[in-house]
């Protein structure tokens, strides 16, 4: 007999360094403010106790979906049927020029941490939102930098053993890494390989480019950021890539927004759910919007980029539920 969401509580429960509530609320940890609750959600600090908790699920014949800070994620209107596990663990410490980071640290956590250091190498990642293992799982990035050119290694769960993989093994490429495609890999921390700097130009740096960024992302805005990957020209169709402005292309990338302009995604809305009139590829919740209005709304301009162009653009975000 498949045991019960009450007896999957009690073993989680068993576990030392694990809390166990019953039916939370997922909007309140996601930056959308959106989704149902969860039959169990459960977080810990501790590696060990993490793995506990996933195998006791698994052993218990539950579902498992396990998230991070919540900025990137698309929650169901009715949650999730299962267990929802998120690892906490937020420290930051430095070795020399290695800073060594778990995933539930915030990225901008990281960033002031290592420009007060005068250590270099993270300072454009300012102002992007979430925890630093989202951060590496996604290869997240801005300013023609990403986080995976500095990871030096990675610790996480394969859901047998802890194992370390070095900076070749987590296969980083444009907002790809090993982890993307091994979903039921857990990320708990990161080695990062800095180098020495100024750390008032580094902290001056991070400043300008969080201004950019508060303006186009307000921090209060409930939303995602960017909802779609941007392109690599060279991975265009030529016919597709010949109609793409020169002044468009930045580090031989063709902004998603680009597309979605042309399709008149700007100021769309369906319910609640809003594109910035400003932005086309910035999505937010208005209000009251549901994750079934996200959807469809996301589903609407990729079908427009579909008919117009002939590609498609591909979310950043991710679904629960």
């Amino acid at each position: 007999m498949m045991p019960t969401t009450e007896e999957a509580q009690l073993r989680l429960a068993g576990i030392p360094n694990v809390t166990v509530s019953h039916g939370a609320p997922l909007s309140g940890y996601t930056r959308f403010g959106i989704g149902g609750p969860a039959d169990l959600f459960a977080e810990t600090a501790s590696p060990e106790a993490f793995a506990a908790a996933l195998t006791a699920a698994r052993d218990a014949r539950i579902p498992v979906t396990v998230i991070g800070g919540g900025t990137n994620l698309i929650v169901s209107d009715e949650g999730f049927r299962g267990l929802v596990l998120r690892f906490n663990a937020a420290g930051i410490r430095a070795h020399g020029s290695l800073v060594t980071a778990d995933s539930g640290a915030v990225l901008q956590d990281l960033v002031d941490f290592a420009n007060h250091r005068g250590l270099a190498g993270l300072e454009t990642l300012a102002g992007i939102p979430g925890w630093t293992g989202a951060a590496v799982y996604g290869n997240a990035g801005a300013y023609g930098h990403s986080i995976g050119e500095r990871v030096a290694g990675v610790r996480f769960f394969d859901g047998e053993r802890i194992r370390v993989f070095d900076r070749s093994q987590c296969e980083f490429h444009y907002r790809e890494s090993v982890f993307k495609r091994h979903k039921d890999w857990v990320i708990f921390s990161a080695d990062l390989a800095l180098t020495p700097g100024d750390a008032a130009a580094l902290a001056a740096a991070s400043a300008d480019i969080l201004r950019v960024r508060n303006a186009k992302f307000p921090p209060t805005m409930k939303c995602a950021g960017s909802i779609f990957k941007n392109f690599l020209l060279r991975d265009l169709p030529p016919d597709v890539a010949a109609q793409v402005p020169a002044e468009v292309v930045r580090e031989g990338k063709v902004p998603a927004a680009w597309f979605l302009e042309q399709v008149g995604a700007k100021g769309a809305r369906r319910g609640d759910i809003q594109v910035a009139d400003y932005h086309a590829n910035l999505i937010y919740n208005d209000g009251a919007g549901t994750a079934r209005d996200l959807r469809g709304l996301i589903a609407d301009l990729k079908q427009r980029v579909r008919a117009r162009f002939g590609i498609d653009v591909e979310e950043e975000v991710q679904y629960v539920g």
